[in-house]
């Protein structure tokens, strides 16, 4: 009886590893991403092909309640601001099911938003359809695209201090950016992504 527990188990934790596993891998640098339509704070759908002026984007998984993801927010809407004008709009999606965070759900997502001044699309991920594609596990967590051919550029952290905007020496995101429309190689294209792990209900 108590092997046929134990086989259980390891069964489960098998599978549920698995399940893990595959959605952490998502897209890679490199990779052509799907287009995606999801509702923004402002109960329009938006998806990328509606930037036709666009020559990529700046898509970061974030959210209301994390810590490292409100400490980042003033650094995302100077993202957006900067490069915004230069082609490469930040996209905002908040991953979390607001059954597993409280203060994450549609409404809350529009007072937040309202608060802080966004100036950019935040778009709620209903269903969770969007973030497993694109293998996020972080908020917040970044991913670069440029619109020629949709590929992956860069994927990971804004900077190299995710909770002391004063401590930041590397500016990942700014780099990559100015890379590219330097039309220069990315000098690094992938880092870690630090913050709370994405809800699931």
């Amino acid at each position: 009886m108590k092997l046929t527990k134990t086989i259980l188990i390891l069964f489960v934790c098998l599978i549920a590893s698995a399940f893990t596993m595959e959605i952490a891998e998502g897209y890679q640098v490199g990779d052509v991403i799907e287009d995606f339509k999801l509702k923004n704070i402002d109960d329009t759908m938006v998806s990328l092909s509606d930037y036709k002026e666009a020559k990529g984007f700046v898509i970061i998984f974030t959210c209301n309640q994390c810590p490292y993801s409100v400490v980042n927010e003033d650094r995302i809407i100077a993202l957006d601001l900067k490069y915004k004008i230069l082609g490469y709009p930040v996209i905002a999606i908040n991953p979390n099911d607001p059954r597993a965070s409280k203060g994450d759900g549609f409404e809350d997502m529009k007072v937040r938003a309202s608060e802080k001044g966004f100036t950019f699309p935040y778009l709620f991920d209903e269903g969770q359809n969007v973030y497993p594609k694109f293998g996020a596990t972080k908020t917040p967590h970044v991913y670069i695209v440029s619109k020629s051919g949709m590929n992956v550029e860069y994927i990971g952290a804004i900077d190299n201090s995710s909770r002391k905007p004063e401590a930041v020496t590397e500016k990942y995101v700014e780099d990559a950016l100015d890379a590219l429309l330097a039309g220069k190689k990315l000098v690094k294209t992938k880092t870690r992504a630090i913050g709370c792990s994405i809800k699931v209900f």
